[in-house]
């Protein structure tokens, strides 16, 4: 009996989680969404931030990276039980990190298509980084 409460348990919560993608909008920041921002320092300063994005490495600039500290800045900075949304450069690297997320840790996370490179295109203001 406890198993099968176990597997229910289980099979309920990966039915919970969610993955998303979706290109940014003004609509996507009005919502007030955590964005997450998993760019390296230099493409942050390169090109600025959407407004209020939260800025947390995930690769470094070799390719590197470390699950354990990435995932520990996000649950200090993201109520990770509610939907928040991951941003990159083009969207390859939140692809892959949001399909992580979703399947190995059941979040509702949001892969935001096309990355940061269609915020101007699509009139989203973005702010330096400091």
């Amino acid at each position: 009996m406890k198993k099968i409460l176990l597997i229910l348990l289980i099979l309920a919560t990966s039915l919970l989680a969610e993955l998303k993608h979706e290109y940014l909008s003004q609509k996507m920041i009005d919502s007030k969404i955590p964005i997450v921002d998993i760019r390296t320092p230099g493409e942050w300063k390169e090109t600025g931030l959407v407004k209020n994005s939260i800025p947390i490495m995930f690769f470094s600039e070799t390719g590197a990276y470390d699950v354990n500290d990435f995932l520990a800045k996000l649950n200090r900075a993201v109520d990770t039980k509610k939907p928040f949304a991951l941003i990159c450069r083009t969207g390859s690297r939140t692809g892959m990190v949001t399909e992580f997320l979703s399947t190995q840790l059941h979040y509702n996370v949001v892969n935001i298509k096309g990355g940061i490179v269609l915020a101007r295109p699509n009139n989203i203001a973005l702010v330096p980084y400091k």
